[in-house]
């Protein structure tokens, strides 16, 4: 079973401080609304609107909120016109990033985008150019639940994904990127609490951080890029040593 995804875990760590500044609620109302445009507001025909709504009721989102959303989405009722993009780049010392973008205006976010990350020590750069590297696939988040590693292992098997990253507190199921929903309803089945499920971008290979120094530009250059008001997500190669990132988390 691959390693800790260490920023998926930094992130799952912050969640409830984002969810407070309504980080979350934003990210979850746009991925609804564009959905509902895509592909209608009948839920049961619509398997990315499903998803996104079942995230938006785990982080407990009013019912009021989510109708609000699809019938933007809908043309039921005036909306803003979303756009999706996603863009790559490099990071401090060189690891690829893939940002998965929700605007209303792509030359604002481009700007906005190019001028932090190069004051962060990286650089946006041409489609394709990172994007090699990494795999798409779906990843259910569940609540351990005191379950150990093992535990949780023989369930993977069973529900035919194909890897995790476990932690005591959350475990991360890795499955096919078609397999998402089949994989989330067995684990729902199985009891466990979903936190999370999406399609997200894998690294499949990594590049290594041993300094402490390295590693707080690093985990500043994510932090910050993330909190973009249009940025749905972050993707990135980076593995730093757990020792590293405890020292670096702390000063």
């Amino acid at each position: 079973m691959s390693g800790h995804s260490k920023w998926a875990n930094i992130k799952h760590k912050k969640a409830a401080k984002d969810a407070k500044r309504g980080k979350i609620f934003t990210r979850i109302t746009k991925e609804i609304t564009i959905s509902a445009r895509e592909g209608g507001g009948d839920i049961d025909a619509n398997p990315r609107l499903r998803l996104a709504v079942q995230n938006a009721k785990s982080v407990n989102m009013p019912s009021d909120n989510i109708k609000r959303a699809i019938q933007k989405g809908t043309g039921e009722i005036e909306g803003v016109n979303y756009e999706e993009i996603t863009y790559e780049g490099f990071g401090p010392q060189g690891g690829a990033v893939i940002m998965e973008v929700v605007t209303d205006n792509r030359n604002r976010t481009l700007s906005d985008l190019r001028t932090t990350i190069s004051k962060l020590g990286g650089n946006l750069a041409e489609a394709g150019a990172v994007a090699w590297n990494f795999d798409r696939k779906g990843v259910v988040t569940i609540s351990t639940a005191g379950k150990t590693e093992d535990d949780i292992l023989e369930l993977v098997l069973d529900s035919g994904a194909d890897d995790m990253e476990y932690d005591s507190e959350s475990t991360r199921i890795i499955c096919p990127f078609d397999a998402l929903n089949i994989c989330s309803k067995y684990f729902e089945e199985k009891k466990f609490e979903i936190t999370d499920r999406k399609l997200e971008f894998l690294p499949k290979t990594m590049v290594n951080i041993r300094n402490v120094n390295d590693a707080k530009k690093i985990l500043r250059f994510l932090e910050t890029v993330e909190e973009h008001e249009d940025i749905q997500n972050i993707y990135s190669n980076y593995d730093i040593n757990d020792a590293v990132l405890e020292q670096a988390e702390k000063d």
